[in-house]
């Protein structure tokens, strides 16, 4: 795509009021998000000395957010701003339960508000996907998609410090209360958006039928089914990646433990410039190349950690964090492309489960495999499995040339 219409999308982008607050509103929210996230974790060992007990708290949250597929049900169950904001005020009152947390004896309340944070997350992510893709034409999904990764990523490299500071210096409550702000300014966006949604038609389904629509129709759509597949391969080897790193500092460079934070802060910036550039890219290379661009990136990065050399790993680390935002991009983007309104929720519900639990899996995997195994060895397996990845995409007829059609909207429609 000429550059001039690449710029014009992209003024577009901004020109729209709705997309503005949606992606203004999500931006700050992650800001809250993450700062809180890590904050939780880092008090809860300071109240109990006690590392287990701060791992609890980020499995309490991923074990509520395994609520998904019943979330995503919810979603298209209901009318999606009226749900947001009614679960962005649910999760705000959930999250002041924080400021009677005082000692170690309260700590079970951390835990509750962290399984409550993954139910809720369970029911905004589908809801928000869905919400985008109603407020937003089909030609600015990808740059809207591409300028939230952008964002997020631009976030994840300062909150987490920013957070763990404010912990340490002025204690838990201004992170709580800035977190429970954020909420508000992202009900305040909801409440600005100009969206019309007629109320989802009644269903004769049963229950169980109606939650895993989103699953089958992923299944019985070609391209998304292998998108789907080569994101599974792809949260695999991240997965198998996440102890990996720390032999890469320890064992490879002889560095201490604590410049692993230097390989993250590098893949953040990766991620950020390739966030920055997915748009344009998806536009000349349709979703499915930019997924395979992603994955062969990422491959050659891990490739790159095993040297036992500085510059090779922190380029490394950088092309590792360049492939996360354009696979996510590429799958998210086609995903609302190829699906009905009516589906999105239960879709992107089934979708964030069959990519996150191979993913946790893959952790525990990697772990045992280090202790048997040399780390270079994995990271060449992790490598050859993204690599597989993308030459299975590579090789698809389906993803060589993608009509842009949108399926018919059967129940919401954005108000002009």
């Amino acid at each position: 795509m000429r550059p001039g219409r690449r710029h014009e999308l992209m003024r577009r982008l901004w020109g729209d009021r709705n997309a503005r607050l949606y992606i203004a509103g999500q931006s700050l929210s992650t800001f809250g998000d993450s700062a809180l996230w890590l904050a939780l974790g880092i008090w809860t060992k300071m109240l109990t000395g006690s590392a287990s007990a701060a791992a609890l708290s980020l499995f309490m949250f991923t074990l509520g957010s395994l609520s998904g597929p019943v979330g995503g049900m919810i979603a298209d169950r209901m009318r999606r701003r009226p749900l947001l904001i009614a679960a962005n005020l649910a999760t705000a009152v959930l999250v002041l339960l924080l400021l009677l947390v005082h000692d170690r004896n309260q700590v079970w309340l951390i835990y509750a508000v962290m399984f409550g944070y993954g139910l809720s997350a369970g029911v905004l992510g589908p809801a928000q996907t869905a919400l985008q893709q109603t407020l937003l034409p089909e030609e600015l999904l990808g740059e809207a998609n591409s300028a939230l990764q952008t964002a997020q990523w631009g976030m994840r490299l300062i909150t987490p410090l920013l957070g763990a500071g404010m912990l340490a210096t002025v204690g838990a409550t201004p992170v709580i209360i800035g977190d429970v702000v954020t909420f508000l300014v992202a009900i305040a966006a909801l409440f600005a958006v100009r969206v019309h949604e007629e109320r989802p038609a009644p269903t004769e389904q049963h229950w169980f039928a109606e939650a895993i629509a989103g699953g089958r129709h992923i299944g019985a759509t070609p391209a998304l089914r292998q998108l789907t597949l080569a994101g599974v391969l792809a949260t695999t080897a991240f997965g198998l990646s996440e102890t990996a790193l720390f032999a890469v500092v320890s064992k490879g460079l002889h560095r201490p433990d604590a410049f692993l934070g230097v390989l993250i802060s590098i893949q953040g910036a990766g991620a950020i410039v390739a966030g920055i550039t997915a748009a344009a890219i998806l536009r000349r290379l349709k979703e499915g190349r930019l997924v395979t661009l992603g994955l062969a990136t990422a491959a050659s990065g891990f490739l790159l950690q095993i040297a036992s050399s500085t510059p090779a790993v922190l380029v490394g680390s950088a092309l590792i964090g360049s492939g996360l935002p354009w696979i996510t991009v590429g799958i998210m983007t086609l995903l609302q492309r190829r699906t009905p309104p009516d589906l999105m929720g239960r879709a992107d519900a089934a979708l964030d489960l069959v990519l996150c639990t191979p993913q946790t899996v893959a952790i525990a995997l990697g772990a045992g495999l280090l202790a048997v195994i040399d780390y270079r060895i994995l990271l060449l397996a992790i490598a050859c499995l993204m690599l597989a990845a993308s030459v299975f995409l590579l090789t698809r007829p389906e993803h060589r040339d993608i009509a842009p059609e949108r399926p018919a909207t059967a129940t919401t429609g954005a108000v002009p």
